[in-house]
């Protein structure tokens, strides 16, 4: 008998696709340090799509930094160019989008400037809303008030969609009203990081990974993004966001999602997205009081929030945060968190999910390390107990390790640990570059479903919860591995 076989989305003809890219907000850091670098690297492997990018912004250019950060682009022409530069790109499709490229001022909060927008471009459109969550739903309020909209428009939202629960719900609603959900992007970048999707190949294309890919095998999962960075002159944006919202919310939990998801039967626009809501409605906070939890995971704290103190990291002294400018030392904003969650469901119930970033980490990691349970000796008498195997991909690093077992007690050489590491090939394409593809070929099989952003809110209510009853702040030094359990 066959083996049932997955199917892998075919990419249409990048011809017959997205020909016009707008970014609102275009005169931000994000579109010309990632949007614009990773659409580069896409146009440089794929010569024949022709696309040409529009910024918007409220006002007149000069706009953006270079993505250098120390030059600001004298227009918008230079800005493309610079960011095409900086992953060095070449091409007959990285000239047509240069050639083609130009800057429209628009307010995107006023209906009647965005339908002379949409009017003066070529369909099929993608509006890009490199914008702030309360900018982004006013500019939907304007969209609904146009008489009509193009057939051919697509949608695409910057993370995060909305501040809170209530606030993604209400933009959820907006969207809904001006295109369907195949034609909507909420972006997430983390999804089109090497790390991720390689966790995606190794489960799906080997068949000695998913037969064992549930509780009955797997221990524990880990997911860790920390970083040697501090604010980096982000203290007005990060005080009020924090850990959780920042990276949790927009990025951890997505990927979580993706690695712990049933197997799809398509690899569509449909499944995927489907089946990774599905994992993160069933996710609740780890139940330390369990008795089941308490015997087979002692000692686990489900939330740990902390703040750095001044030290040295990455080479650099960094100053107390409390003293960071544009800090309110009382809103007691994490720049830790480390939280052990439960997927309830029958492939998932029982195992540990920690999430865990922080900033000013000395010796950060990025990783996903899922931790197999051990061997069961004991009743066939084997004298010692081994460790468990355990499988970790690098999000950037480009490598897999996976740790096993060699040897035995009855060997000279004793039991001993063996990491088989690999790198992988390099990709052709920046996290954004794949965000890009997938956007400019129609394809929303890698992006955020509507109710999958709700629950990620509903998910950092209860991480909100157990900061203002059971999780204190604590504080450690820049450089250190950031705070412990309570």
């Amino acid at each position: 008998m066959c083996d049932p076989a997955f199917h892998l989305t075919t990419y249409p003809d990048p011809m017959d696709n997205i020909r016009t890219l707008v970014i609102l907000g275009a005169s931000g850091d994000l579109t010309a340090r990632l949007l614009l670098p990773g659409l580069g690297s896409l146009l440089a492997m794929q010569p024949e799509r022709e696309i040409t990018v529009i910024g918007s912004a409220r006002d007149d250019f000069p706009g953006p930094l270079g993505p250098d950060d120390d030059v600001r682009a004298e227009t918008w022409e230079d800005t493309v160019a610079k960011a095409f530069s900086s992953v060095d790109t070449t091409g007959p499709a990285v000239d047509h989008a240069r050639e083609n490229t130009r800057w429209v001022s628009c307010d995107v909060t006023e209906a009647a400037d965005l339908e002379k927008l949409l009017d003066d471009v070529e369909g099929p459109v993608c509006l890009y809303f490199a914008l702030a969550p309360a900018i982004t739903k006013k500019a939907c309020a304007a969209l609904a008030e146009l008489d009509a909209l193009p057939e051919d428009l697509y949608l695409a939202l910057e993370k995060p969609v909305g501040t809170d629960l209530d606030s993604a719900r209400a933009l959820n609603a907006q969207v809904a009203q001006l295109v369907d959900e195949e034609h909507t992007f909420r972006v997430d970048h983390f999804l089109g990081m090497p790390g991720v999707l390689d966790i995606v190949g190794l489960r799906f294309a080997n068949r000695m990974f998913e037969p064992i890919w549930d509780r009955r095998h797997i221990a524990s999962i880990e997911i860790v993004f920390d970083e040697t960075l501090a604010l980096e002159g982000r203290g007005e944006f990060y005080d009020s966001t924090g850990a959780a919202r920042d990276m949790l919310q927009s990025h951890l939990l997505q990927v979580m999602a993706l690695t712990m998801m049933d197997p799809p039967s398509r690899f569509d626009p449909v499944e995927v997205p489907a089946n990774t809501a599905h994992i993160l409605r069933a996710t609740r906070l780890w139940d330390e009081d369990s008795t089941m939890h308490a015997a087979e995971h002692p000692g686990i704290t489900p939330v740990v929030r902390g703040r750095y103190t001044a030290g040295t990291t990455g080479g650099h002294d960094v100053p107390d945060y409390a003293q960071e400018k544009d800090v309110d030392p009382e809103r007691e904003t994490e720049t830790f968190v480390q939280v052990t969650l439960e997927v309830d469901t029958w492939r998932w119930n029982g195992v540990p999910v920690t999430l865990r970033s922080g900033k000013a980490i000395g010796n950060p990691s990025q990783h996903i390390r899922v931790t197999f349970r051990r061997p069961p000796h004991e009743y066939r008498g084997w004298p010692h107990p081994t460790a468990p195997n355990a499988l970790s991909v690098g999000f950037e690093e480009e490598h897999v390790q996976l740790e096993a077992n060699v040897g035995s007690p009855f060997d000279s050489r004793g039991m001993n640990r063996l990491t088989l590491s690999s790198g992988v090939p390099e990709p052709g394409l920046t996290a954004y570059g794949s965000v890009m593809r997938w956007i400019l070929d129609g394809d929303p099989t890698f992006t955020v479903r509507a109710d999958a952003t709700e629950e990620g809110w509903r998910i950092i209510d209860l991480i909100q919860h157990a900061y203002d009853t059971c999780a204190p702040l604590q504080e450690y030094p820049a450089g250190s591995q950031g705070p412990h359990p309570a």
